[in-house]
């Protein structure tokens, strides 16, 4: 992966910008605060937060064959996903207001959830993630208006990514066929969604779903 952050870096150099790049485990308290740490001495300063890190361990939490238990979500399963799309969520927004308000830096936290946060058939884990996700927007837009610092979060749909892209063709055409607009979300309309709600000053506190109007 810190491949895949050195592309990112570049194609930001390429634009006109200065990067750097950090690699973390966002499930661990020591490594974030190592993290954003580094980020302080690099940068000197920190304006925002897009928490977008999260895994999938997707599977029914009991799973039924012929009238007997066959299998069920392991708490591995469980505590893999909530680890990192929850805990992960919470450790790093911490460590950024900690910082903006330490240096008295006005700044914008993202919580990227899921649609599924409403509940999603065989995502016991991810779907309890992205509701807590999403239940920290609203708490945190609360406690860190005063200093400046705003929270927002993004609930995308279905959209094109590297994990979709292994999907089979006809499932692929399965699920875009459900969406209202029949087409699957790009990365970019994510990105664009996230740059608005950084230039708006006056959003707080709300989620924004981006879904092609799936979830109505």
């Amino acid at each position: 992966m810190p491949e895949k952050l050195e592309e990112a870096a570049q194609a930001c150099i390429a634009a006109g910008s200065e990067a750097k790049t950090y690699v973390c485990n966002v499930a661990k308290e020591d490594d974030v605060e190592k993290t954003f740490a580094a980020i302080m001495k690099d940068l000197g300063q920190l304006n925002g937060l897009v928490n977008n890190a999260g895994i999938l361990r997707d599977g029914l939490m009991v799973k039924v064959k012929e009238g007997q238990v066959e299998k069920r979500m392991e708490l591995s399963q469980w505590q893999a996903v909530i680890d990192v799309n929850l805990t992960g969520v919470f450790l790093c927004g911490r460590e950024a207001a900690t910082h903006m308000i330490k240096h008295e830096n006005k700044g914008v936290i993202i919580n990227v959830a899921s649609i599924s946060r409403a509940g999603n058939m065989g995502q016991s884990n991810y779907s309890a993630a992205k509701a807590g996700v999403s239940a920290l927007v609203p708490v945190w837009a609360k406690e860190l208006a005063r200093y400046g610092i705003r929270c927002m979060g993004i609930a995308p749909g279905f959209i094109e990514t590297e994990m979709t892209a292994s999907m089979k063709p006809e499932a692929l055409e399965k699920m875009a066929a459900g969406i209202p607009l029949k087409r699957m979300g790009k990365p970019e309309e994510i990105a664009s969604t996230a740059a608005f709600i950084f230039e708006n000053d006056y959003l707080s506190g709300r989620m924004i779903e981006v879904d092609g109007a799936l979830r109505l």
